[in-house]
């Protein structure tokens, strides 16, 4: 079956692994993080995504290379991304319910489609609209649940909604990114938000944690942050940044689960109720269909591609059948087929 009769199917499935692996972490981090300074655990964190940025790289004959027109965006993805958004999910967590927390993660997809439709033009239909209306109304019932339950719950609250947003703007400056090798883009990312955080942590004096609980956040922060980033570009990479950001919506949801299996019993009925209005948001907008006819106009880039996708008919000298990266040109086409927000449908409507 080729590429373009089932576009999302493929960034579908990478933004699914993404959510698993990340919707797991949130928990683990809470669990681990107790008595660890907000800096130090993103550090952690970041530091464990580092290495798995290091060991996925690809040669440059199968990634485009990040090129030094890129460093400023690398540089604002990682402060919002990688020192904002887990330094305000940690400081959250030690203060908020680790499943409300969970939940309320659901509005990254909100702040990713707004940035997106804003920003890049992507469409935003009435289903779309509808679905971003529900996630928000959610998140209100969300916050009121945990306000009413005291001050410190408020604060921890509003700290996972700052990281929420910080990983929105996250998400949308790396659209950008989507088309350089993905190893490269999570090394240098998270290593700058490795070294801002522990040079923070150190300066404001926070505890040295234990080397069990230090573990631990590496780990979760190789797989929860290194390996579900990774995966993320990919996916925004075939299935675009609002649509990459509302399956990712499913994290919160496999973490508030594996919060409960963990022993968090804070569920209330609102934090059910808030839970169900995001599910539904998030189911519809899964379901939108995009066709029409459009127009792709003429352009030179440089990404990982195949010639089975109905995007790249350029010839070869030598037949090359496999995924494979290096400068070519697109010649302008109209044409009418299914499609997703991706590195060649970025038109407006």
């Amino acid at each position: 079956m080729s590429a373009p009769s089932l576009p999302a199917l493929r960034g579908a499935l990478l933004a699914l692994v993404a959510a698993g692996l990340f919707g797991i972490s949130t928990p683990l981090v809470q669990r681990f993080g107790v008595a660890v300074g907000a800096f130090s655990t993103a550090a952690l964190l970041y530091a464990g995504a580092a290495v798995v940025g290091v060991l996925s790289r690809r040669g440059a004959a199968h990634e485009a290379r990040v090129v030094r027109g890129d460093y400023a965006r690398l540089a604002a993805v990682a402060l919002f991304g990688a020192v904002i958004g887990p330094v305000a999910l940690a400081w959250g967590l030690q203060r908020t319910s680790g499943t409300s927390a969970s939940l309320l993660l659901t509005l990254e997809a909100l702040f990713t489609a707004v940035l997106a439709w804003r920003i890049y033009g992507e469409t935003m239909d009435r289903r779309v609209g509808a679905a971003m209306f529900l996630l928000l109304a959610g998140g209100v019932v969300l916050v009121l649940d945990r306000g009413s339950m005291g001050d410190a719950q408020l604060w921890g609250t509003l700290a996972v909604l700052l990281a929420t947003a910080a990983w929105g703007m996250d998400n949308t400056l790396s659209r950008a990114l989507a088309e350089r090798d993905p190893g490269q883009v999570v090394m240098i990312k998270a290593a700058l938000g490795a070294s801002a955080t522990g040079v923070i942590g150190q300066l404001l004096g926070e505890p040295t944690p234990s080397w069990s609980a230090a573990l631990a956040l590496f780990l979760v922060g190789a797989t929860g942050y290194g390996l579900s980033l990774r995966f993320y570009l990919l996916a925004q990479r075939a299935f675009g940044a609002a649509r990459t950001g509302s399956v990712f919506a499913l994290a919160p949801f496999i973490g508030a689960l594996v919060a409960f299996i963990l022993g968090d019993r804070s569920v209330s009925a609102a934090m059910l109720a808030g839970g169900g209005l995001m599910l539904v948001g998030v189911m519809f907008h899964l379901a939108e269909s995009h066709h029409h006819e459009h127009l792709h106009e003429a352009v030179h880039h440089e990404h990982a591609h195949r010639h089975d996708d109905g995007h790249h008919e350029h010839v070869h000298a030598e037949l090359a059948d496999a995924e494979h990266s290096h400068p070519h040109t697109h010649a302008p086409t109209r044409h009418a087929h299914p499609h997703v927000p991706d590195a060649h449908h970025g038109h407006r409507h």
